[in-house]
C-alpha cells in the first residue's frame, strides 16, 4: 500500500499566518488550544470512577470535629473542570488546566493516586492517552479558524 501526500499548501498557510499578524495568531492559538482541552477534559469526565451509592469523605480533622462529608455519586464526574490559563500563556502559546474542583471533592486525589489502604482508580492520568485525537482536534480547529479570520473583512 502506498499515499502520497502534498504538502507544498504549508507554506501559502504559514504565509498566510504572518500575514494576519499576532492578534490573529493569537485567536488560531487560543482555538487550537480549546478544542484540545475540550478533547482531553471529556475523556477525563468519562474516566472518572463513580460510586454506586453516596460515601461519606472524613477529612483530616474529621476525628478531632467528627465533622463528615456525604457525596453523591457523580459527584467527583462533576468537579472536573478546565479552565484556560493566561498566566502560563502568551501571543502564541496558549494553556489550559484541567483537573478536578478540590473543594467540590476533596478526596480526588485519593482516587486518582489511590492511599496506603485503597487503590488508585485514575482518570486524568490516562485522560491523555487521546493526546493525538486532541492534536488532531486542534489542528481542525485552527484551520476552521483561520478560515473564518480570512472571510472576514
Amino acid at each position: 500500500m502506498s499515499f502520497t501526500v502534498d504538502l507544498s499548501g504549508l507554506a501559502a498557510l504559514g504565509q498566510n499566518i504572518r500575514d494576519f499578524g499576532e492578534d490573529v495568531k493569537d485567536q488560531v492559538a487560543m482555538a487550537g488550544a480549546a478544542a484540545a482541552a475540550k478533547v482531553v477534559y471529556d475523556e477525563a469526565r468519562i474516566l472518572a470512577p463513580e460510586s454506586e451509592k453516596a460515601h461519606i469523605f472524613y477529612g483530616r480533622n474529621s476525628k478531632r470535629t467528627g465533622v463528615t462529608y456525604l457525596f453523591q455519586p457523580g459527584n467527583l464526574r462533576a468537579a472536573i473542570y478546565r479552565v484556560y490559563s493566561p498566566e502560563k500563556s502568551g501571543p502564541s502559546r496558549k494553556e489550559y488546566r484541567i483537573s478536578w474542583n478540590h473543594i467540590k471533592a476533596p478526596y480526588g486525589h485519593m482516587v486518582e493516586f489511590g492511599t496506603s489502604d485503597a487503590p488508585a482508580h485514575p482518570f486524568l492520568g490516562p485522560a491523555l492517552a487521546v493526546t493525538p485525537q486532541a492534536f488532531t482536534a486542534a489542528k481542525v480547529e485552527m484551520g476552521a479558524k483561520l478560515i473564518t479570520l480570512q472571510r472576514r473583512p
